[in-house]
C-alpha cells in the first residue's frame, strides 16, 4: 500500500496522459476527508463559542479524531483486509458521511466528540486502501504518478477546503461546515460507485504475526517515534493557529481565513521540496528538516504578535512543519523492505498511526499549555520541544545505521 496522507513525495512530472476515471472518484474523496480533518482548526474559537466550551476543550476534537485515525489505519484495516476494495471503499464514504452528518446535527459537545471519531475511523482506512486501489487502475511503470493525482486530493483540500469551510463556519455556524463535507462525501460515494472497476481485489487476510514484527523491531519503533515526536510537534501550535492569529496576532475571523489559504500553499510547496530533497538519504534529510522546524516554532513565539513578521514566519513554518512527511514515510518503507522484507504495508499502516498519534499528542498538549498559566503564546516553543526530542531519536537513528 505505502499509504498514508502523508506519503506522496510530490506531483509525478510523467503523470500519463489519459487519467482512468476512477482515479478522479479517489481524489474528490480525500479532498473531502482531507478537508475535515484539518478544517476544525479554524472553527475552534466558532464550536468553542457555541457549545460553550474552553477553546483547549474543542481542541480535544483535533486529538479524538487522530486517535480514530490511529486506530482505524492498522486495526481496520486488517479487519477489513479481506472486503472487496470498491465495497470497501463505498462503506467508507458511508461511514464517513454519517460521521460528518451526525456532527452537523450534535446537540452536545460528546456528540460531536463521537462523529468526529467515528470519522476518523473511515479516514484511517481510506488512506490505507487508496493508494492500493489507485495503483490497481494503472500500468505498473505509471503506478506512482496514479498515487499522487489521488493524493493531490489533500493537498488542494489543505489549500482550498479548509480556509473555505473555516469562511462558511464563520458565516454560517460550524455545522454547515460539516453538512458542505458530508455533500462531498456524497459526491465521492456516487463517483466511487459509477468509476471505480468491481474487479479490485482485496490483498487478503493481514496476518497478526507481520503486525507483530514490525511493532517489535527496534529501528521501526524508533521511525514510529521518530514520526509521531516530529509531526506531532507542529500540532502544539498548529491546532490553536486561529484563535493564536485572532487574540495574539490581532487579525479578523476573515484575516485568518486568508492566512490559512497561505499556510495550506506553504503545506503544498512544502511536501514537494521535502520529497525531492528526502529522496536519496531520508534520514539526513530528516534531521535537517527538524533542525529547522524547531528554529521556525521558537521563533514563531518571538513573531506572531507582528503581523508581517508573523505572517513570513508562519509560511516557513507551514512549509519545514510538513516538508518531512515524505521522508518519514520513506524512510519507513525502507527499512521494513530491508530488514523484514514483506511487511513494506503493515509498517506504513502503523506509521499512519504514528502520524496521527502525534497529531492527537501535540493538540493535547497544547491544550494544556493553553489553559496553564503559559497561555497560547507558548505553544510554538514547547512544540519545538517535542520536535528537538525528534531530533534526538534521528540522530540515535542514524547511529544505529552506521
Amino acid at each position: 500500500m505505502k499509504s498514508t496522507m502523508y506519503t506522496v513525495t510530490a506531483a509525478q512530472s510523467s503523470v500519463t496522459k489519459k487519467i482512468p476515471a476512477a482515479l478522479w472518484a479517489l481524489t474528490i474523496s480525500a479532498f473531502g476527508i482531507g478537508t475535515t480533518e484539518f478544517v476544525i482548526v479554524g472553527l475552534l474559537p466558532t464550536v468553542s463559542a457555541d457549545l460553550a466550551i474552553s477553546i483547549p476543550s474543542a481542541g480535544m476534537l483535533v486529538s479524538l479524531y487522530a486517535l480514530g485515525v490511529a486506530v482505524g489505519a492498522p486495526i481496520l484495516t486488517a479487519l477489513t483486509s479481506s472486503i472487496p476494495r470498491k465495497k470497501l471503499l463505498i462503506y467508507l464514504m458511508l461511514l464517513f458521511i454519517a460521521g460528518n452528518g451526525l456532527a452537523s446535527v450534535a446537540p452536545s459537545f460528546t456528540t460531536l466528540v463521537i462523529a468526529r471519531i467515528i470519522t476518523g475511523f473511515a479516514h484511517g482506512v481510506f488512506f490505507s486502501i487508496g493508494s492500493t486501489i489507485a495503483a490497481a487502475l494503472v500500468p505498473a511503470h505509471k503506478r506512482a504518478s496514479a498515487i499522487s493525482i489521488m493524493f493531490t486530493g489533500l493537498t488542494v483540500a489543505i489549500v482550498t477546503g479548509v480556509p473555505f469551510g473555516t469562511f462558511i463556519g464563520q458565516q454560517f455556524g460550524w455545522r454547515a461546515t460539516f453538512i458542505g463535507v458530508a455533500l462531498l462525501g456524497v459526491i465521492g460515494l456516487i463517483s466511487s460507485w459509477i468509476l471505480v472497476p468491481d474487479d479490485i481485489k482485496s490483498e487478503g487476510k493481514v496476518a497478526a504475526k507481520d503486525q507483530f514484527k514490525v511493532i517489535t523491531n527496534g529501528r521501526l519503533v524508533l521511525a514510529f517515534l521518530m514520526t509521531a515526536l516530529g509531526y506531532g510537534g507542529t500540532f502544539v501550535a498548529f491546532t490553536y493557529l486561529s484563535p493564536i492569529l485572532q487574540e495574539i496576532t490581532g487579525f479578523s475571523e476573515s484575516m485568518v481565513s486568508m492566512v490559512l489559504v497561505l499556510y495550506g500553499v506553504a503545506i503544498a510547496l512544502g511536501n514537494l521540496a521535502g520529497g525531492k530533497v528526502a529522496n536519496k538519504k531520508p534520514l539526513k534529510a530528516l534531521l535537517w528538516m527538524f533542525v529547522l522546524q524547531a528554529i521556525a516554532l521558537v521563533v514563531f513565539t518571538f513573531t506572531a504578535s507582528d503581523p508581517v513578521w508573523g505572517i513570513i514566519t508562519l509560511f516557513f513554518m507551514g512549509a519545514l512543519s510538513f516538508s518531512n512527511v515524505p521522508g518519514l514515510q520513506l524512510y519507513v518503507v525502507q527499512l521494513s523492505e530491508k530488514h523484514l522484507p514483506g511487511t513494506e504495508d503493515v509498517a506504513s499502516a502503523f506509521n499512519i498511526a504514528a502520524f496521527n498519534v502525534g497529531i492527537a499528542i501535540g493538540a493535547y498538549i497544547g491544550g494544556v499549555v493553553v489553559e496553564s498559566s503559559l497561555g497560547l503564546p507558548a505553544t510554538p516553543w514547547i512544540g519545538a520541544i517535542l520536535v528537538t526530542a525528534a531530533i534526538v531519536v534521528t540522530l540515535i537513528s542514524s547511529k544505529r545505521a552506521k
